[in-house]
């Protein structure tokens, strides 16, 4: 009994909300932080820039560390609790998962049904982003170049094909830890860099299906989730762990290379499309590569997207203006 009342203590004091109305705002973050992750071209980490978080995510996913798994190996369970920023986590991830379970459909719903008007409110919501954003740089030459990089690495990376890669179990490594690295950036996708890296099909057919008739197989299945999850685990800790770095040193520079990769891939979200570049994977249809055309304007949807694009820029200056928060990077070891 003793022991609980130590981790319940070392849990309340490890870093995240501490009253119900900072719980509740934190979960919303989480949320939307999931709803944007369902569309392709949007990334959770976007959401996390924009909403003041950023920094406290890669805080939160570098506390789980070397020192935090001795203690557990010592079986001071207390004293890994005070470390890792589980309450944080907890709220965040809790919203993230709800978002993904409930919106899910609802998303696949509009994106196949209803794209244009989809497309255009998230891309009001990340231009205002990017202008909310930059605000908090001090714009020297450095951060000019830091920004025009970043803007043309996006914008290269989103306009990628899929290619035809290996199946061996480092390229598997090597995708987790790529595709994980690309969800923490703002303005990359996790799940676009593993169709790009020809390994989405992959990867979705042996999750979906882990546990095969054949014993064999069965066997390699629970590999290459051992090893793709594995790259995740590495890609995770390291390229936090770096970001977090970044931030800390060169803070206006990295946070222009940042606001650089949300400008880029709004490529992948102008929600006015050509002709498309269909592939078939898992029996569906997924565009992997579509050109931009300038909007009709004889097309009375197009005043409603526009007008979309508008509320989303107005949304994010309001959120600003009533959101009086100072994003700083962690500091602690």
């Amino acid at each position: 009994m003793k022991k609980i009342t130590h981790i319940k203590k070392a849990f309340f004091k490890s870093p995240g909300p501490d009253t119900l109305s900072e719980t509740v705002i934190l979960f919303l973050k989480g949320f939307v932080m999931g709803s944007a992750d369902i569309i392709p071209g949007v990334s959770g980490g976007t959401i996390a820039l924009i909403t003041g978080i950023y920094e406290k995510v890669l805080a939160a996913i570098k506390s789980f560390n070397v020192n935090a798994l001795k203690k557990v190996f010592k079986l001071d369970i207390s004293g890994a609790v005070e470390i890792a920023h589980l309450r944080f986590v907890m709220v965040l991830f809790s919203g993230i998962a709800f978002a993904i379970l409930t919106l899910a459909r609802l998303m696949n719903f509009l994106l196949k049904t209803h794209p244009e008007p989809t497309f255009s409110l998230f891309f009001g919501l990340i231009a205002a982003s990017i202008f909310v954003v930059g605000r908090k740089v001090s714009w020297k030459t450095p951060q000019g170049i830091a920004i025009v990089t970043g803007t043309f690495f996006a914008y290269l990376i989103v306009g990628l094909i899929p290619v035809t890669t290996p199946n061996e179990l480092w390229f598997i490594f090597f995708s987790g830890v790529i595709a994980i690295s690309a969800m923490i950036l703002p303005g990359l996708s996790g799940a676009f860099i593993l169709l790009i890296l020809g390994k989405y099909q992959f990867i979705t057919g042996t999750l979906k299906s882990p546990f095969s008739v054949n014993e064999e197989t069965a066997i390699l299945n629970i590999i290459i989730i051992f090893v793709f999850c594995a790259g995740c685990a590495v890609g995770l800790a390291g390229f936090a762990r770096f970001l977090n770095y970044l931030l800390l040193k060169w803070h206006d520079l990295t946070l222009a290379f940042l606001t650089g990769l949300m400008a880029g891939s709004m490529r992948r979200i102008w929600p006015w499309k050509g002709e498309a570049e269909i592939q078939i994977i898992r029996g569906k249809e997924h565009i992997v590569s579509q050109s931009n055309v300038l909007p009709d304007f004889s097309d009375g949807n197009t005043l409603f997207c526009i007008g979309l694009i508008v509320t989303g820029v107005v949304v994010i200056l309001i959120l600003d203006r009533l959101s009086d928060r100072k994003v700083l990077p962690d500091k602690s070891p």
